[in-house]
C-alpha cells in the first residue's frame, strides 16, 4: 500500500503544471538597431512581484588606451538614475542605447546586454534582433560578465532579417550578451570611446607632446633668458674698469673713496645681511664711535667682549644705516656686552638692512631696491609655479598633454631661482664694483708692503674691516700679527683692547672668533657670503 500511494503522489504532482520560483523574473526583449548606430530596445518583464532594480553596464574596457563607454536615454516606463533602472512591478520599459556599434574586420557589430544586472534572479529571457540589413552571423552568452557560456539558444530566420536568443535561469546580477553582425556601414554607428586616465598615458611622451614640450620650454627659458639681458644684467663696464683701474697709493690698491664696508658688501651680492653688519661694527670702532674690549676668561667660559661708546663721536655724520646700527647697539646705555645682544637684536636688524638697501640706490649703484627686486620676480616664479601645477593637473587629468605643465612648473621655478640674480647694477655701481673687485684681490694676497711702520697700525684697522666683508680676516689679521707702532711689541690697538697678558701677536684668533660670534649674536640665521 505504502508503494501505490508513492506512485499516485508522483503521478499527481507530474500532472500539475510547472511554475517559476517565487520571485523569478521572465524578461522578453525586442531590440531594433537604427540609423546611426542607436538602439532602440523594449523589456517586458513578468513575475517581479513588486519593484525590481536593473544595473546597465555602461563602461567596457576597449583596449589599453580607452574604455568603451554605453549610454542609456529616452527612457520610458521607468526610472534611470545614473546607471540604475527601477520599475515598480510588471510592465514595459523602452530605451535607447547609444554606442552598441563597432566596425569589426569587415562587419559592423551590435554588441549589448541585452538582458542582466536584475537585483533578482531571471528564469527565462528571450531576445529578438533586428537591424537594418540581412544578418551576418551572431552569438551569445550567458553568466557572469566575463563568462564565455553560450546562452541555451541562438538561431535566425530564413531570411536573415531577424535573430533570436533565449537564455534559462540567470543569477541576480548575471547577463545574457548578444553579439549579432550586420554588413559593415549598414547602421552607420560607431563605439563611444574614453581614454582610460593612467599617469603613464596623462604624461605620454610622443612626436607632438615632445615636441610641444621642447618648444613651451625654448619660448618660456628663452623669454626669461631675454628678461635677464634686459632688465637683470649689470652695466658692462666692469671688464673695462678692472683693467684700468689706477687707484694705487704706496704700492697697494684702496678701497673705492668714500665707501664703507657695509656698502661694499652689499654692493658684491646685492644683498644686505649680517656680515655686512658685523664689518660695520669693526668699521665704528676702527673710525672711533666705539671701542671693543675683549673680556678676561676661564677655560671653559664663553667669548665675550664689551662694546664702549665713545664720548665726542660724531654721530651726526654717520650716514643713516650706520646710525641706525649705532643706536641699535647702545638703545641708550654707554657699554653693553656682545652676548647681551643676542637674541634682542635681531628686531633691529631689519632697520639696519633696510637702510643699507636704500643707501646703495641712494649712491646710484642700483636703480631699483635689490631686496625688492628679488622679491617681485621670486614671487612671480613662485606664482607661475603654482600656475603650473593647476594646468599639469588640469591637462593630466582631461588630456594626455600633462607635459606641457611641468614646463610651466619648470619655468616658474627657474624664475623664482632666477629672480635672485635679477637686481642689476647700473654702470656706477658696476665700475665700483671692478674697483672693489681689484682692492679684494690685494687684500687677500698681499702685504703691508713698503707702508711705514708708523703708519701700519692705521692702514691695518683702516682695511680690516673690508677684510671681513671679504671673509679675509684670517689672512689679513697674520699679516699685522707683528706690527708695532713705534718699533716696540704692541699690547692693543686704539680701538681694539685685550684682557691682561694678551698682545698683538693673539689678534688674528681674537678678531676671528669676534666677527663669528658677533655674526651669531646679531641674527639667529647666520649669513655667509660667497664671492
Amino acid at each position: 500500500m505504502t508503494g501505490i500511494r508513492v506512485a499516485l503522489a508522483v503521478l499527481l504532482l507530474g500532472a500539475l503544471p510547472m511554475t517559476a520560483p517565487s520571485g523569478a523574473l521572465t524578461d522578453e526583449v525586442t531590440m531594433e538597431l537604427g540609423k546611426g548606430g542607436v538602439l532602440h530596445v523594449s523589456e517586458k518583464i513578468s513575475g517581479a512581484g513588486g519593484e525590481v532594480k536593473r544595473t546597465f553596464l555602461s563602461r567596457t574596457r576597449f583596449d589599453d588606451s580607452f574604455d568603451r563607454l554605453y549610454r542609456i536615454s529616452n527612457v520610458k516606463g521607468g526610472t534611470l538614475s545614473g546607471d540604475v533602472l527601477t520599475m515598480k512591478g510588471d510592465g514595459t520599459v523602452t530605451y535607447d542605447v547609444t554606442g552598441a556599434v563597432t566596425q569589426a574586420g569587415g562587419n559592423e557589430e551590435l554588441r549589448w546586454f541585452a538582458v542582466g544586472g536584475w537585483d533578482a534572479p531571471v528564469e527565462k529571457a528571450t531576445v529578438k534582433v533586428t537591424g537594418p540589413a540581412s544578418i551576418q552571423n551572431l552569438s551569445c552568452f550567458a553568466g557572469d560578465l566575463t563568462s564565455a557560456i553560450g546562452c541555451t539558444s541562438a538561431s535566425m530566420d530564413h531570411t536573415g532579417s531577424r535573430a533570436d536568443f533565449e537564455q534559462q535561469r540567470l543569477n541576480a546580477g548575471q547577463a545574457l550578451t548578444v553579439v549579432v553582425g550586420f554588413p559593415k556601414g549598414a547602421s552607420g554607428g560607431e563605439p563611444i570611446l574614453e581614454r582610460r586616465w593612467t599617469l603613464a598615458s596623462a604624461f605620454t611622451v610622443d612626436l607632438v607632446t615632445g615636441g610641444a614640450l621642447a618648444g613651451l620650454l625654448v619660448l618660456l627659458l628663452g623669454g626669461l633668458g631675454l628678461l635677464w639681458w634686459t632688465r637683470g644684467r649689470d652695466a658692462r663696464v666692469v671688464g673695462h674698469e678692472q683693467g684700468a683701474v689706477a687707484a694705487v697709493q704706496d704700492g697697494h690698491f684702496t678701497p673705492p673713496d668714500g665707501v664703507r664696508p657695509g656698502q661694499i658688501g652689499t654692493l658684491i651680492d646685492e644683498q644686505a645681511d649680517v656680515i655686512d653688519v658685523t664689518a660695520t661694527i669693526v668699521d665704528l670702532a676702527v673710525r672711533g664711535y666705539l671701542r671693543i674690549d675683549e673680556q678676561p676668561r676661564q677655560a671653559y667660559d664663553a667669548p665675550d667682549w664689551l662694546l664702549v661708546r665713545l664720548p665726542n663721536a660724531p654721530v651726526g655724520s654717520l650716514m643713516p644705516y650706520e646710525r641706525a646700527l649705532y643706536d641699535a647697539i647702545f638703545d641708550g646705555r654707554d657699554t653693553v656686552l656682545l652676548s647681551q645682544l643676542s637674541g634682542s637684536f635681531h628686531a633691529h636688524l631689519g632697520k639696519v638692512r633696510d637702510a643699507l638697501y636704500t643707501d646703495v640706490v641712494r649712491q646710484g649703484w642700483f636703480a631699483r631696491r635689490p631686496d625688492a627686486v628679488r622679491t617681485r620676480w621670486t614671487t612671480i616664479g613662485v606664482v607661475l609655479c603654482f600656475v603650473g601645477v593647476a594646468a599639469t593637473v588640469a591637462l593630466a587629468w582631461f588630456t594626455t598633454y600633462g607635459l606641457l605643465g611641468l614646463a610651466v612648473i619648470i619655468a616658474g621655478a627657474a624664475m623664482a631661482v632666477g629672480g635672485q640674480s635679477m637686481p642689476a647694477k647700473t654702470a656706477k655701481g658696476s665700475a665700483a664694483l671692478a674697483h672693489t673687485l681689484g682692492f679684494r684681490q690685494y687684500l687677500l694676497t698681499g702685504d703691508l708692503g713698503s707702508v711705514p711702520e708708523q703708519h701700519r697700525v692705521e692702514l691695518f684697522s683702516r682695511y680690516l674691516p673690508y677684510a671681513v666683508i671679504f671673509d679675509g680676516v684670517e689672512h689679513w689679521s697674520r699679516v699685522v700679527a707683528s706690527v708695532t707702532g713705534n718699533g716696540q711689541e704692541a699690547d692693543n690697538l686704539y680701538w681694539y683692547h685685550g684682557p691682561a697678558e694678551w698682545d698683538l701677536s693673539k689678534f688674528a684668533g681674537s678678531m676671528r672668533t669676534f666677527t663669528t660670534t658677533t655674526s651669531g649674536a646679531i641674527s639667529s640665521t647666520r649669513q655667509f657670503r660667497s664671492l
